[in-house]
């Protein structure tokens, strides 16, 4: 199945247990099912009871993708505040794809797309498309908008923007631009959701979890996560390692570098992604004409974001600056079957730059608006949700200068993307420190993990950490350019270890690497867990808004 496409959307790394004991779907006169709590869960005494016993109603979707789709969707309420749970309570909006034949049916199959902050209500309906008969008998599919995100009890802070992503540029009045911004992203969202922030955490999203677990009646749950997804898929099984079913993790960050240290490898990455895109375009440039060698392709780029520092590149309505431009390449940049499409924006760029008249294609329309104007749109309510998440799970230096310094020291090895991925984020300027720890991933629980080696989001050195710190899993790895491979990059070997596991609990015997089916050439970038990419630096386990 063909990825969808990279431009225009911030884009978005086990033996089985025992079986999980069902309780069946009941089916109501008005069509609407409601599922039957377990009669009795452990944990009596910690205050939680009245949430597992509530009854859970699964009706039609209101929105009618998801309706079309075949998705039902419904809320159930959870303590803001575990530890307090008998004071305020939130919503989460769950959706459902059932087994497609309750005789076959194992269980639940809890998923969650990345971001974090990506919405994950539509991600039943992607799996189903990708899942072998056998697996999309064996589970009912939920997904979820974590808390805080879409349509449970959302957070808008009403940011202006879409993403704490901002380039620097060239000089110190363009980072103190950068730090504005994103102090001015923290004040807006404490300003606005005090009481809620601090509570937004992944450990409590893994709770939650756990709960829709027990709401739904259910022993034990499977697990898909992918990106920001493997972090949270891996808290729980380190939270509720005898809860955990099957676990599949696509495209997972080190859960130690999780989420500073994976933020700032993405200018090294993306760096290797642009070296591995010139000598893709180099052979191509009598079609493209972006440069005749790697080195001319680079070079080309580097000059293009020089020159939008002097004078913006107008296209429509928008103005690029050298703010935006490394953002937009950023975001275009990660996955290898877009080639063409990322080298017919470049083209279009360059053009513009020269005052060419130009014809915008529509996915370069949809990255500027998506850039340019986030204000007032859902983006800029998940953006919050996605800081509300990152900074409550780690604190960040909270001084200027340390990114100052940062940003000046990655100019000469990283020279398009170091700036961007070592501004500062608003976790610098929050309010309060998390209240809890991040959890600690180091277990012996089975999982799935599918890398590619050329993820620019989280990347293969990264994706180690996580197969060393979950020491019963098995890394099925893809010689690729691109971030969530399962659900969105045309792999047989991949969609065939996943649904086999999904399917029947086995587990590759080894390690696998899987050749990649779109492009012979593997594309450039490590192949180890020691060494470096192209330019001396080790790739980025970072993560998009929407990733």
């Amino acid at each position: 199945m063909k990825r969808p496409t990279a431009l225009g959307a911030l884009a978005l790394s086990l033996v089985a247990l025992a079986p999980m004991i069902l309780a069946p779907a009941l089916a109501s006169a008005d069509g609407v099912e409601a599922h039957r709590p377990l009669a009795s869960s452990p944990g009596a005494g910690d205050g939680l009871d009245r949430f597992r016993n509530q009854p859970v109603n699964w009706t039609v979707c209101q929105d009618t993708a998801l309706a079309a789709s075949g998705t039902r969707c419904a809320r159930i309420t959870v303590p803001l505040d575990y530890g307090k749970p008998r004071g305020r309570t939130i919503e989460v909006a769950l959706s459902r794809i059932a087994s497609t034949d309750p005789a076959k049916r194992r269980g639940i199959l809890q998923t969650n797309p990345g971001g974090p902050g990506v919405r994950g209500l539509g991600m039943p309906g992607e799996l189903r498309k990708v899942m072998s008969p056998g697996a999309a008998a064996a589970y009912d599919i939920i997904g979820m908008d974590t808390r805080g995100l879409g349509e449970s009890t959302p957070l808008d802070c009403g940011l202006t923007r879409g993403t704490w992503l901002h380039s620097p540029g060239a000089d110190r009045a363009g980072f103190d631009t950068s730090v504005r911004l994103s102090r001015e992203d923290a004040r807006r969202c404490w300003a606005t959701h005090p009481d809620v922030l601090p509570h937004l955490s992944t450990r409590n999203i893994a709770r939650d979890l756990d709960l829709v677990r027990s709401v739904l009646g259910e022993r034990r749950t499977s697990l898909l996560g992918q990106s920001y997804g493997t972090v949270l898929a891996s808290t729980y099984a380190q939270m509720f390692p005898h809860r955990v079913d099957r676990l599949v993790l696509d495209s997972a960050p080190d859960p130690a570098e999780y989420p500073f240290r994976m933020v700032r490898r993405a200018g090294p990455a993306n760096e290797n992604a642009l070296d591995d895109f010139a000598r893709w375009a180099a052979p191509r440039h009598p079609e493209y004409g972006l440069g005749a060698t790697p080195e001319a392709v680079r070079t080309g780029v580097e000059a293009m974001i020089g020159r939008a520092a002097q004078e913006p590149i107008r296209l429509d309505r928008y103005r690029i600056t050298d703010h935006e431009l490394p953002l937009l390449l950023l975001i275009s940049i990660g996955d290898d079957t877009a080639n063409p499409e990322f080298a017919g924006m470049l083209r279009v760029l360059l053009d513009a730059a020269d005052g060419k008249p130009v014809t915008v294609p529509p996915g370069l329309r949809a990255s500027l608006t998506l850039i340019l104007e986030s204000a007032g749109t859902g983006r800029a309510a998940d953006y919050a949700a996605q800081l509300g998440i990152y900074c409550a799970d780690s604190a960040m230096p909270h001084d200027p200068e340390y990114y100052w310094r940062a940003v000046e020291r990655s100019r000469e090895s990283q020279p398009v993307f170091g700036p961007v991925s070592h501004a500062p984020l608003p976790c610098a300027f929050w309010k309060e420190k998390p209240r809890e720890p991040l959890t600690v991933i180091d277990n012996e629980v089975p999982a799935l993990q599918v890398q590619a080696t050329g993820d620019t989001r989280t990347t293969y050195e990264s994706g180690l950490g996580m197969h060393r710190a979950m020491r019963g899993s098995k890394l099925v790895t893809v010689p690729a350019r691109t971030h969530t491979v399962y659900a969105h990059y045309p792999n047989d070997c991949v969609t065939r270890a996943v649904n086999t596991y999904l399917r029947h609990g086995t587990l590759p015997a080894q390690d696998t690497l899987c050749a990649n089916e779109h492009n012979s050439r593997t594309p450039s970038g490590p192949s180890g867990p020691e060494r470096p990419g192209p330019r001396g630096g080790l790739a980025w386990a970072g993560q998009l808004p929407h990733s």
